[in-house]
């Protein structure tokens, strides 16, 4: 039934405001506005689902800047927990699978975010350096998960460097994040849901106008040791609770 619930809501809800977005879009080509549309979807996804949800650590961001959040994967709700706790203009590096579902894929190309061809390795990276190029004209927040897919066994696995290139590319800021009790709302391959409190955590920024292409190894390394410690440091708080 929660189920049935929820599917209900994600058709008429993705249908009716990614419509919106879309016409806004023809006034807000910065997507400044679909990224409130973006929020607000999330919102309804994770209460027409039964699930609580809470953010830690919103302190550490400054207002009005520029984010690559980056974080663990393991769970179809990481991306409305992210969209929902992340109060910032966000867009994602999604598969280019995405880009032409109706109505969700129409919006998120027009609220811009970034699509790559995982298969291609030189579109892939075509792909990466447009999106340079874009986040310098139209500056935005990137969500982003590295492991490339989801984690089946709720560990975080070894992260892939495009994204993360891009982040020292741009000179943006890079956010460790947890994402936290989600796979235990919905286990992929399972159609039950299950009512639980999920979490998102956010680290500090971490700066990359002083980093090249030779500090990604040691980059990538830094950025999941942190995702690592603050997903321990919530099982270890479930745990005692």
């Amino acid at each position: 039934m929660r189920l049935a619930w929820l599917m209900l809501n994600l058709v008429v809800w993705t249908a009716l405001l990614c419509s919106v977005g879309l016409i806004v879009a023809l006034i807000d080509w910065k997507g400044r506005i679909i990224a409130k549309i973006a929020r607000l979807w999330s919102i309804i996804v994770l209460w027409a689902a039964q699930v609580k949800y809470s953010v830690k650590g919103l302190e550490n961001l400054a207002k009005g800047s520029q984010y690559f959040f980056v974080g663990n994967h393991e769970s179809a709700f990481d991306i409305p927990l992210a969209f929902a706790g992340i109060p910032y203009q966000l867009v994602s590096i999604s598969k280019k699978e995405l880009k032409w579902i109706p109505f969700l894929g129409w919006a998120m190309q027009a609220a811009g975010h970034i699509f790559v061809d995982r298969k291609q390795h030189s579109k892939a990276v075509n792909a990466l350096e447009e999106a340079r190029e874009s986040l310098v004209k139209n500056p935005r927040s990137v969500l982003l998960f590295p492991e490339g897919t989801r984690s089946l066994d709720g560990k975080i696995h070894a992260f892939k460097k495009g994204g993360l290139v891009l982040a020292i590319k741009t000179d943006i800021p890079v956010v460790p994040i947890a994402l936290c009790g989600t796979s235990r709302v919905a286990v992929k391959g399972s159609w039950k849901l299950n009512s639980t409190t999920i979490q998102l955590r956010i680290g500090e920024p971490i700066p990359t106008t002083s980093m090249t292409f030779d500090d990604r190894n040691e980059f990538i390394a830094r950025v999941r040791s942190e995702i690592l410690s603050m997903k321990q440091e919530w099982v270890n708080e479930n745990s005692a609770a």
